[in-house]
């Protein structure tokens, strides 16, 4: 655990928001990730499973939450099973959780080791009704890989194929898309950490600079505060700002040319989202100029939007909308292209073909519901942006935004955004 203790608090009321919505003898089961290999014996850094972590505050490998709220043991209504430490482990994996220390970081009074569960899972079947399992259910999911929680799934129904299992990710989807004020803290810290990268990578940006040096110097500022990146940092300069999931950061960044940084801190497994576009050289030319004035007024308006009750479809039409305007001001469609403009075939789609934001949390895409409507306590990104690889140019400019009762807050207000302020910036 790299980062600061988080108040189990946090925990302990989303167990209690979730256990709300289980119906009476209901059973659930919560897995951690599994560790996932990569060549001979290798394995990856752990990621931990973001419900289970939602619910927990537990980061370890193999552990499993189980919750029966309505068991007829008051001690056995909430239960985590953990590796049992011991000294192999500790020679050579370093010190695991004890039933203490996972006690103080979960809330949970009922730790047990994981040679229990079986026995314990087979109680609690018998005075359960519904089991409610686990799976990722996201809408752009890859399957390829079974996950511990799939063949949890797949081995109970075997043995207990008289029970009614249900599906709990459309409860944790609900739920954690609206964030608590804990854990709006934590993406606010997240957004700080990215905002220092970036600070510290525009004091290495001039013509010349390699964007895997500037790659270096948002990682050092961001391990240096105790975060990772969120995601595969895009650092591409030039046409190479055009390539939307552009990763290879390779190249130099050419004097006249335009940078586009989309990079995001994760800080205690949550994650923060922000692009910027600057001049290599620090200074915009009237064409970059004209085309990051459009983005950014796009990007001003859908920020506007985002207010509760509005559903994510009609809010990404009003950009397309937008974007259809800006682009026949900026010469790159025609009026007669705009006016066969609809909303199954945008006329911005050439120069504007993805979406304009996503709920962020303990996933940069974290989940949802798909057409919302936005609620206050959600979490987004706004990211508009226009692509035009003929001239090796492209803007792109993201926040993060929280949803509120009063209008949206932009988390990322004091991360410099504006032309004029870039240029002070860079200056």
């Amino acid at each position: 655990m790299r980062h600061a203790p988080i108040d189990p608090e946090l925990f302990v009321a989303n167990r209690r928001r979730l256990g709300a919505l289980l119906p009476p003898g209901a059973l659930a089961i919560i897995h951690a990730a599994d560790m996932l290999p990569t060549t001979a014996d290798g394995t990856l850094k752990i990621h931990p499973a973001s419900d289970l972590f939602w619910l927990t505050g537990i980061e370890q490998e193999e552990s499993v939450l189980v919750l029966c709220p309505s068991a007829a043991d008051p001690a056995l209504r909430q239960q985590l099973f953990l590796r049992q430490p011991n000294e192999h482990l500790a020679a050579w994996e370093g010190d695991k959780l004890t039933k203490e220390k996972a006690q103080q970081i979960s809330g949970i009074t009922k730790v047990r080791w994981l040679s229990d569960l079986p026995g314990t899972i087979h109680m609690l079947m018998c005075e359960s009704e519904t089991v409610w399992l686990n799976a990722n259910e996201h809408e752009r999911a890859a399957y390829e890989v079974e996950d511990r929680d799939l063949r949890m799934a797949r081995l109970l129904i075997k043995k207990y194929p008289l029970h009614r299992y249900e599906r709990l990710a459309p409860l944790m989807r609900r739920l954690r898309a609206v964030k608590c004020p804990a854990e709006v803290a934590l993406i606010r810290q997240a957004v700080d950490i990215t905002d220092a990268g970036l600070r510290r990578m525009l004091a290495a940006l001039k013509p010349g600079v390699m964007e895997y040096e500037l790659e270096a110097e948002i990682a050092c500022e961001f391990i240096r505060r105790r975060a990772t990146m969120a995601y595969e940092p895009i650092i591409g300069s030039g046409k190479n700002a055009c390539v939307l999931h552009y990763v290879e950061n390779e190249v130099a960044c050419r004097d006249g040319e335009l940078l586009l940084v989309d990079v995001g801190a994760n800080y205690a497994n949550y994650a923060a989202d922000l692009t910027r576009t600057y001049p290599v050289n620090g200074r915009f030319t009237s064409r970059q100029r004209a085309v990051y004035d459009a983005v950014l007024r796009i990007f001003d308006a859908s920020v506007a939007r985002a207010v509760v009750g509005a559903s994510i479809r009609d809010w990404k039409r009003a950009a397309q909308v937008d974007m259809t305007r800006e682009l026949v001001g900026l010469g790159l469609i025609s009026p007669e292209d705009a006016a066969k403009d609809s909303i199954d075939e945008p006329a911005c789609k050439k120069y504007y073909m993805h979406g304009l934001g996503h709920s962020l949390g303990l996933a940069v895409h974290d989940i949802a519901p798909v057409d919302g409507p936005f609620e206050a306590g959600w979490v987004i990104t706004v990211e508009p942006g226009i692509y035009i690889p003929e001239e090796k140019l492209a803007v792109r400019l993201e926040n993060d935004i929280l949803i509120t009762e009063k209008g949206p807050i932009d988390l990322c207000s004091h991360v410099p955004i504006r032309p004029d302020e870039i240029e002070e910036l860079m200056g």
